[in-house]
């Protein structure tokens, strides 16, 4: 067992600063386990969001020394303890209080995205047949656990404030999951051009790097939506094709 300093943020939308607290750490100890007794014997009015414990629910999203990471799976034993470990809400979203982040708008992005709209049944008995690969290929989208980690760290939201103009990694991967679903029929590609910002990404998998599911987001994901909407609109055969196809 030893002592440990944290520096942990408080305040709300109108301001705040990192205070010091010290608490005693013990083998298997994750960061939440420690907020957890700051907040019972030194802050009983320090606001921190969580649910499961289990890296599952992805409600304690929070930065640990300026990394955007799940507080119940983030072990003391991988941080240096030599130095404070600092502990800040997310920074894409506005702050409601202490470690609280705002993160309803992401619920309204996720309204925007055309729904999930499957082929007529293609057997007798009324059902789908689908190649298991086309299965195996979306699944690993389905692991995503709406903790945000990724829309805070990608640039575009965290330092640009595009949130009018950019979904999100967390949202174009929702859209993969339906784009590239074997029933579905939907065509997203000129919402991800222009209302969804697909082009504000530069694919610098920042977003995969965060991500407690290891879903590879940049590559299994976002690079395919890219490639569609550039087969689309700016490849120069495409486009000659379209033209001849008008003229006739």
């Amino acid at each position: 067992m030893s002592a440990v300093t944290f520096k942990i943020w408080r305040g709300d939308a109108s301001g705040g600063a990192l205070r010091d607290y010290s608490t005693e750490v013990t083998e298997g100890m994750v960061v939440l386990d420690a907020v957890h007794d700051i907040q019972a014997a030194q802050a009983n009015d320090l606001a921190c969001r969580w649910n499961c414990k289990a890296g599952k629910c992805g409600s304690c999203s929070a930065e640990v020394n300026g990394m955007p990471k799940l507080l119940c799976m983030t072990r003391m034993s991988e941080l240096p303890l030599d130095q404070p470990v600092t502990v800040e809400p997310m920074k894409a979203f506005p702050i409601v209080k202490d470690l609280i982040t705002d993160v309803s708008w992401n619920f309204r992005v996720k309204k925007r995205i055309k729904r999930f709209k499957p082929r007529p049944p293609d057997a007798p008995d009324g059902t789908w047949r689908m190649a298991q690969e086309d299965i195996d290929r979306v699944q690993e989208f389905r692991k995503c656990i709406e903790c945000y980690l990724c829309q805070d760290v990608c640039h575009v939201l965290r330092d640009h404030r595009k949130h009018d103009e950019f979904i999100g990694p967390r949202f174009l991967i929702y859209t993969a999951a339906l784009e590239m679903h074997p029933l579905d029929t939907e065509d997203r590609v000129p919402e991800l051009r222009e209302a969804h910002g697909i082009g504000y990404c530069n694919i610098t998998k920042c977003c995969t790097t965060v991500c407690p599911e290891n879903i590879t987001i940049t590559d299994n994901a976002i690079i395919p939506l890219k490639e569609r909407v550039v087969d689309r609109y700016y490849d120069p055969i495409a486009r000659l094709v379209r033209a001849l196809r008008k003229k006739t």
